[in-house]
């Protein structure tokens, strides 16, 4: 789409990225040592920040062995993370076969507020550590920042400033199990598929229907269609009330690296959704296979949303689904 993220050299840290215990030598820094306590950060993670993911820091801090060791290391954000943010107790060095490899160098992460510190546990001089942000709903549409900090025995402390960071809007969901005529009926307002006996109770929110049709010399398969469309739910009985419309405009080769999980480097960002415009799509996908995806918009005008076929299965009857989902002002 508009928006590419693509693989990026980060700077070279201006300190160790390995692990160094106090008895082995300080010549692991990429720049001329200095006599005194230093950081370094990298954010690793790439793309939109969504709600519910991380976002991933590399913190990398070294003293030279005559000034002392490491005593803690510690990332405070603007905003709290989820309880699931961490910062891992081992460091990381890449051996000759680009593997990374973790060392425990610390006590498991503490969570204060919105402050995470790890205390080291063994000598130790240069560290890198990975800071796991898990972005909490309360960041919703907002910007986050970090302050990183590490402490040494000699009293030294240094800090480094990342961000801010903007947290989308967006909404996700993975792994969506649709099949013909037992879980077909899908809510974008709710991101949830429904049985017809449940998506009786919630008429109001079903805005397709998933459905596999192998008709001779037509080109059905798989598909996603409006309940309002008759004429493209053949021998659907659709539960009472459900009969709202929707456009649905079908894409080729978008796979969203959130929703497809694959190696291409695409994301849908919140200002593909702004400027989305499928006014004049149909209310009708067919013939949807593995790896395309639909772009669709609502009845109200409330919702638009990117649902992704990770997978079908016409033996039966059957895809997995992914949506990223966006809330119009």
């Amino acid at each position: 789409m508009k928006y590419r993220y693509l693989s990026y050299l980060a700077a070279v840290l201006s300190i160790i990225l390995s692990l160094t215990a106090c008895n082995e030598d300080d010549d692991g820094l990429t720049i001329a040592p200095k006599n005194e306590l230093q950081n370094d950060v990298i954010k690793r993670t790439l793309g939109p920040n969504l709600v519910g993911l991380n976002i991933e820091f590399a913190y990398a801090m070294a003293i030279p062995k005559s000034l002392g060791k490491l005593v803690s290391a510690q990332v405070e954000a603007s905003i709290g993370g989820a309880e699931s943010t961490y910062l891992d107790n081992k460091s990381y060095y890449t051996n000759g076969s680009g593997q990374d490899i973790g060392i425990q160098v610390g006590s498991v992460s503490v969570n204060e507020g919105a402050k995470t510190t790890v205390t080291f546990t063994k000598d130790t001089t240069a560290a890198t550590l990975r800071y796991f942000y898990r972005i909490p709903t309360a960041a919703r549409g907002k910007e986050v920042t970090f302050k990183f900090s590490a402490n040494a025995s000699n009293g030294q402390t240094v800090t480094y400033a990342m961000g801010p960071y903007k947290i989308a809007e967006m909404d996700m969901v993975l792994d969506l199990d649709v099949k013909d005529s037992t879980a077909a009926y899908i809510s974008i307002a709710d991101m949830a598929v429904y049985s017809p006996a449940e998506a009786a109770t919630k008429a109001d929110k079903i805005d397709l229907v998933y459905l596999y049709r192998s008709i001779p010399n037509i080109t059905f398969n798989h598909a996603l269609v409006a309940p309002s469309n008759k004429d493209y739910l053949p021998g659907v009985k659709l539960p009472a009330g459900v009969s709202r419309t929707a456009k649905i405009n079908k894409v080729w080769a978008l796979r969203d690296f959130h929703l497809a999980r694959l190696q291409f480097g695409v994301y849908i960002d919140d200002l593909d959704f702004q400027q989305l415009d499928i006014t004049n799509s149909p209310d009708y996908a067919i013939n949807m296979r593995a790896e395309a995806g639909a772009w669709v918009e609502t009845a109200d005008g409330k919702y638009r949303a990117y649902i992704y076929m990770n997978s079908v299965n016409n033996g039966t009857k059957s895809a997995k689904i992914s949506m990223k989902r966006y809330t119009l002002k």
